[in-house]
């Protein structure tokens, strides 16, 4: 068992989400950075779909009752077991008793904090992924109780440490295909969807990223239709808003483009006055 001492900024329970709900009105949901969390995971023998903690910009303060194997995967937010620090992307073993703490954030915007064998919350329509309305709560509680299977400790030859070669926290392109609506852009529209760059607002969440610059158009609002993670959506306005994991499943506005799966991890870990920009895949 996990015990929350302390709240973060917002950490939750997540996996890989929701899969065929959306008919239903249900997001998917899951893990914003599916490269990071699925490197936590395999770093301990883990399935990919395992339940892990997503943790935003500032971390809680967890202590474990049982000895257990985690990996910490992502952001960069100093992590540290009982006052020492630890790596990232390394198996590392905790013992009953020790107090993990996050510090001060040196890069990106989630860390994933993965337990060998994942958490075991309660599984709701398919998915251990919290979400208001969906399960009982949609953040980590103070003095909620996490429950894991007992392990055993010894680290083994698959439990290596990693430094893994990604532009994740460097990158600021988006990789994107044309969504529905992008051929009712003129050339000028288009020149300065893809020709320019810009900033996140500070109105970024799981359910989607603001962006600043306002892109002129003259495209009319379309009849409800479906949306999903990675949609990038036109407003009256000029606006231009990314819809990310716990995003509605219908929409009004213009979808103009669609992010990559790995755009979505990249976007993911940007932070209120980075910029992007968007680049087409043919």
């Amino acid at each position: 068992m996990l015990k929350v001492l302390r709240l973060g900024l917002y950490s939750s329970i997540q996996d890989l989400g929701r899969k065929g709900c959306q008919q239903y009105g249900v997001p998917v949901s899951g893990v914003m950075d599916r490269q990071s969390a699925a490197l936590a995971n395999a770093l301990l023998g883990n399935d990919e779909n395992d339940a892990v903690i997503e943790v935003t910009m500032m971390g809680p303060k967890l202590q474990f009752f049982k000895s257990t194997i985690i990996c910490i995967s992502g952001a960069d937010l100093s992590p540290e077991i009982d006052g020492k620090s630890i790596n990232l992307n390394a198996a590392v073993v905790v013992n009953e008793g020790d107090v993990l703490s996050f510090g001060r954030l040196q890069y990106g915007m989630r860390c994933y904090l993965a337990i060998q064998h994942g958490f075991q919350s309660e599984i709701v329509m398919g998915s251990r992924s919290m979400y208001q309305g969906i399960t009982a709560s949609q953040v980590l509680a103070q003095g909620q109780e996490l429950h894991y299977k007992d392990s055993e400790v010894n680290l083994t030859a698959k439990h290596v440490v990693v430094n893994p070669v990604s532009n994740l926290f460097k990158e600021k392109q988006l990789k994107v295909y044309k969504g529905p609506e992008f051929d009712g852009l003129n050339n000028v529209q288009i020149k300065g969807l893809l020709d320019c760059d810009f900033t996140i607002s500070k109105d970024h969440s799981r359910m989607g990223y603001r962006l600043q610059e306002p892109l002129c158009h003259n495209l009319n609002a379309i009849i409800t239709s479906a949306v999903m993670p990675g949609t990038v959506q036109l407003t009256p306005s000029g606006q231009l808003i990314v819809l990310m994991r716990d995003a509605q499943t219908t929409g009004g506005y213009p979808r103009v483009l669609q992010l990559s799966a790995e755009a979505i991890n990249v976007l993911s870990q940007k932070n209120t006055g980075q910029s992007v920009s968007f680049k087409l895949v043919q």
